[in-house]
């Protein structure tokens, strides 16, 4: 059993059962590995391996919106709600984003917290930095990024609260028309 396999389970743990409900000990029943083990690779406990698995989840999104968005901003956006998308509706929506969950529920941990909000810094900076390459001004496009990734997050939340993927699927539309107008009008 590797580490990223330790890492992989924390990551899909926390994101169907959110940070405080997932403990070392079921990571390492998930993950198939010893107790011991999943302590000798994470001696700093449930804060190293839950930021782990948040950078992890920041690495997955980021390298999908890079893939994406050098085809423009509005392929990264659609590709960013169409993985929430399929994580919804692959799971029956009793999974969302391990990276949200981890804000939410962070008392102890105040080094997955910081990975959490470095994930959201990183993807906002990616679809800003591609706005921006599309003649949107740059606090403009910190803006747009940061609602576009404000909007999916709460969307997926309401997906998972509604166990329907309309609030998801309003969002995209929203959102998409929002920047195509926006691109258009810089061009």
């Amino acid at each position: 059993m590797s580490r990223q396999q330790i890492v992989a389970g924390a990551a899909d743990m926390m994101r169907r059962r959110g940070l405080n409900a997932t403990s070392i000990r079921e990571v390492a029943k998930h993950a198939g590995t010893p107790l011991g083990s999943t302590y000798h690779y994470f001696p700093g406990g449930k804060d190293q391996l839950a930021a782990e698995a948040v950078r992890l989840s920041e690495e997955i999104v980021a390298t999908l919106l890079a893939e994406k968005l050098r085809q423009g901003p509005a392929e990264g956006v659609a590709a960013f709600f169409a993985l929430w998308r399929e994580v919804l509706a692959g799971t029956e929506f009793k999974a969302g984003c391990p990276v949200l969950a981890v804000a939410v529920e962070e008392a102890d941990h105040p080094e997955a917290l910081k990975a959490s909000a470095e994930a959201f810094r990183a993807w906002s900076k990616q679809l800003a930095a591609s706005l921006a390459e599309h003649g949107v001004g740059a606090r403009r496009a910190a803006q747009l990024a940061t609602l576009l990734i404000a909007s999916a997050e709460g969307a997926v939340v309401m997906c998972r609260a509604q166990r329907s993927i309309q609030p998801l699927d309003d969002v995209a539309a929203e959102l998409t028309a929002l920047l195509e107008a926006t691109i258009a009008a810089r061009t």
